[in-house]
């Protein structure tokens, strides 16, 4: 498959569409959109189904899925507000209040880069590149990993690349088949090695990689984490879509401690 940018879009939206329950154009309209979530077989593996809400955004409208008890809050939010202004404070206040009355709260709210073929290729790197495979990965379920590899899930741990420094890994780019289509990225470097663009380097080798094995690769940070973001950038990504979470208070709560 000759991989564009059109087709990247179109991939991610038809996946976007499988995890929220809805039809891919619905990314397109002008107006904001609500479907109902259900679990599917065949969405990303990581996503914790039915949402009690989740809001999607490409950029143009909000697509919601929620649980249908939740319909009149999520549709007056979304509805009221321009949808870039859904995903941020002090508008999301008011999501989150009428949902604390529920026992949930906003968690999870996340950026989500593709690649521009236009500008996407394997970035050097002054240090020994491998790659590696599911078979590699044992021993390197470790802290300094974490990033990269998952180790609640790790039977969806492919593919990687490593950089040696003397045959010590000293920085580790990392996928995992979150779906059928598309693989999601993971970067750690070791603290004393960075600024090196050695991240860079790793990232845009994996992606390249994962593009000759004809899956899209994508890449998701927080908003607040630049030395991410900036990585995503120097390493030929773009931002594409945004999502922000509703879970439980228990859930919230428990990570907070």
């Amino acid at each position: 498959m000759n991989m564009t940018n059109d087709i990247i879009l179109r991939i991610a939206m038809e996946q976007s569409a499988i995890d929220a329950n809805c039809r891919p154009e619905d990314f397109l309209r002008d107006e904001s959109v609500i479907a109902i979530s259900q679990p599917n077989p065949a969405a990303r593996k990581y996503l914790k189904l039915p949402h009690a809400c989740n809001l999607i955004s490409y950029g143009g409208n909000v697509v919601a899925t929620i649980s249908e008890e939740y319909r009149e809050i999520v549709s007056s939010y979304i509805s009221k507000y321009p949808a870039m202004r859904c995903f941020e404070t002090p508008n999301l206040h008011v999501l989150n209040d009428a949902f604390q009355r529920h026992g949930f709260r906003a968690c999870f709210m996340a950026e989500y880069f593709l690649p521009d073929m236009r500008l996407l290729k394997a970035l050097p790197c002054d240090y020994e590149e491998r790659i590696l495979t599911a078979a590699d990965f044992g021993n390197l379920y470790t802290k300094e990993w974490s990033s990269a590899l998952c180790d609640d899930r790790k039977e969806l741990d492919v593919l990687g690349v490593g950089a040696y420094d003397a045959g010590r890994l000293i920085g580790l780019a990392a996928c995992s088949a979150d779906c059928d289509t598309m693989w999601q990225i993971g970067i750690d470097v070791l603290p004393e090695y960075r600024r090196k663009g050695i991240a860079s380097a790793l990232t845009s080798r994996l992606a390249v990689e994962i593009i000759e094995r004809e899956k899209v690769p994508f890449y998701c940070c927080a908003w607040s984490n630049i030395a991410s973001a900036r990585n995503a950038i120097r390493s030929g990504f773009r931002p594409a879509w945004v999502e922000m979470t509703v879970k439980s208070a228990e859930i919230v709560n428990g990570m907070n401690k």
